[in-house]
C-alpha cells in the first residue's frame, strides 16, 4: 500500500521556517522523504541564521536561504535558487508573518502598514514568483488564522491580514486550477507556540474557557493539518479555509 504521506521526490519550501510552526512543519516534510527549503530572513545578531541552520541539521541536504519575503528581487533569486537544486517546487507553505498587537486609537500607520506588508505583501510575492517553478499537480498552503474570521480586539492589522489571506488563497484556487495546483488555507485559533506565547497567563486562561476543547493547540496539528493539504489524500480540495482551532470558532 502507497503511504499517502510520504512525500520523497516532493521539493516543499515552508516560509519563515527557522522557528515556530515553521519549522515543525519543514522538519515534518523532510520525515517523510522531502527535499526541503528552509526559509529565514537575516537579523543583525544571527539568530535567525543560527536557528535555521539548526532546523537545516537534522535534514538531509536541504537548501537554506535567507530570503525577505516583502523584497521582490530576493524572493525571484530564492525561487531561481530552488529550479537551480531541485530543478522545480512542488508544495509551498507561506507561514511567515508578524504580529504587533495594538488597538485601533492607538496603532499607528506604520504598525498597521508593516504587518500588512510582511504578513499579506510576503505571501503575494513567493506565491506570484513561485509560479515559475511550481509544478502541475502542486499545493499552495497559506496561514491564516481564527483572527481574521473573527476579528480579535487589538489586532485591526492582523485580522484584516489574516481575512485577506482567505481570499487569496480563493484567488489562487481558481487562477493556478489550469495546471491542477491546488491553494488552500489552514486558519489556527490559539496554539501553544511562538505568537500565542507572548500572551499573558490571564488571557491565556480566558481564551481557554471559550475554547470547547478546553485548551490550546499544539503545533503538531497545525502541522498534520499541512501534510493533509499537502498530500493525495486532498487532491480534490481547493479554495478551502481547514480550521484547526478546538471549536473556538465554527462558522
Amino acid at each position: 500500500m502507497i503511504d499517502p504521506l510520504d512525500f520523497t521526490g516532493k521539493t516543499v519550501l515552508v516560509t519563515g521556517s527557522s522557528r515556530g510552526i515553521g519549522a515543525a512543519m519543514i522538519k515534518a516534510f523532510g520525515d517523510r522523504g522531502a527535499q526541503c527549503v528552509v526559509n529565514y530572513i537575516a537579523d543583525p545578531e544571527g539568530k535567525n541564521k543560527a536557528d535555521a541552520d539548526s532546523v537545516a541539521s537534522s535534514l538531509k541536504d536541504p537548501l537554506v536561504v535567507d530570503c525577505d519575503v516583502t523584497k521582490p528581487g530576493q524572493v525571484e533569486t530564492m525561487m531561481k535558487a530552488i529550479a537551480g537544486k531541485f530543478g522545480g517546487l512542488d508544495i509551498l507553505v507561506n507561514n511567515s508573518g508578524i504580529i504587533r498587537d495594538r488597538t485601533i486609537k492607538k496603532l499607528t500607520l506604520e504598525e498597521f502598514e508593516s504587518v500588512v506588508r510582511v504578513n499579506l505583501a510576503g505571501t503575494f510575492n513567493v506565491t506570484q514568483q513561485a509560479a515559475a517553478v511550481l509544478r502541475n499537480g502542486g499545493r499552495i498552503i497559506n496561514l491564516s488564522s481564527v483572527s481574521g474570521q473573527m476579528g480579535l480586539f487589538g489586532q485591526a492589522n492582523y485580522s484584516s491580514r489574516k481575512a485577506a489571506i482567505i481570499a487569496l488563497t480563493k484567488v489562487s484556487a481558481r487562477e493556478f486550477a489550469r495546471q491542477q495546483i491546488t491553494a488552500n488555507a489552514i486558519a489556527p485559533g490559539f496554539i501553544d507556540v511562538g505568537m500565542s506565547k507572548g500572551m499573558s497567563d490571564e488571557v491565556t486562561a480566558n481564551f481557554i474557557k471559550q475554547i470547547p476543547l478546553g485548551r490550546l493547540g499544539d503545533a503538531r496539528e497545525i502541522v498534520d493539518a499541512a501534510l493533509f493539504l499537502a498530500s493525495p489524500m486532498a487532491s480534490y480540495i481547493t479554495g478551502q479555509v481547514l480550521n484547526v482551532n478546538g471549536g473556538f470558532y465554527m462558522g
